[in-house]
């Protein structure tokens, strides 16, 4: 009996890529749990300011960048250090699924777990109160793509890079570290030098895009310059240094 044709074996991956991240205790509550939490905090507190517009929205927003950052870098840079200390990453490329369908597989797993994110998240800021602007709705979601794209690609820069330990580590620091950085509070209210570095980091630059188009119906060209730059960056660095195996 034959491969499976192309299409069948990378959906197939991505099947199963979806399940292994929802069904992970640890990937859910940093993907799911805790941006749920994060967007009914921010919307109920009166800290910290979020700045002007309808603070449901722009919490909403905010945690919608939260979720990207989550599975798109943090969830697969984890799964993909993990995979490949395992010599998962070696032996699926071998197979007929290939390394270019396995890619394929992760970026849909990464797509179809955003979409259960956005949808829950959604659910809950328009129980609170969040009405975001219609013709945003469009440019948001253009950010939502660009932004994931651009955190898989660093995911997988960081995954090829070190040990799975390290990943394991670094990923985490950095998640945090993300937050303070434009992902849930603008860059424009962030303190002193702050708030001219992180506009240009793509946690400053997802943060706001998804705030311009969310709460004011905008659409963040230069955010998503920034994005794009980001994207070409890491994308080239991962494709030169990211190992297979070890």
């Amino acid at each position: 009996m034959g491969a499976a044709p192309p299409r069948r074996r990378v959906l197939s991956r991505a099947a199963f890529e979806t399940r292994t991240l929802l069904a992970n205790g640890e990937q859910l509550l940093v993907s799911l749990v805790l941006p749920a939490l994060a967007l009914v905090g921010l919307t109920l507190a009166s800290v910290p300011d979020l700045g002007p517009g309808a603070r449901a929205d722009l919490a909403l927003a905010g945690t919608l960048a939260l979720a990207v950052v989550s599975t798109a870098f943090t969830g697969q840079a984890i799964a993909t250090g993990f995979d490949r200390r395992a010599g998962v990453l070696r032996q699926l490329g071998s197979t007929p699924l290939g390394r270019d369908g396995l890619l394929a597989g992760k970026a849909l797993a990464v797509l179809a777990v955003l979409a259960v994110q956005v949808v829950v998240l959604g659910g809950i800021g328009l129980a609170l109160g969040a009405r975001p602007v219609v013709g945003g709705l469009l440019p948001a979601l253009l950010s939502l793509l660009l932004g994931a794209g651009v955190f898989v690609a660093l995911a997988l820069l960081l995954a090829g890079a070190l040990r799975a330990e390290a990943v394991l580590a670094v990923a985490n620091l950095l998640w945090v570290a993300l937050l303070g950085l434009g992902t849930l509070v603008p860059t424009a209210l962030l303190p002193g030098p702050l708030a001219t570095v992180a506009p240009l980091l793509p946690s400053g630059a997802l943060g706001d895009a998804l705030r311009s188009s969310v709460a004011d119906g905008g659409w963040p060209w230069g955010a998503w310059g920034v994005l794009v730059g980001w994207g070409v960056l890491a994308g080239g660095a991962a494709l030169r240094t990211f190992r297979w195996e070890g």
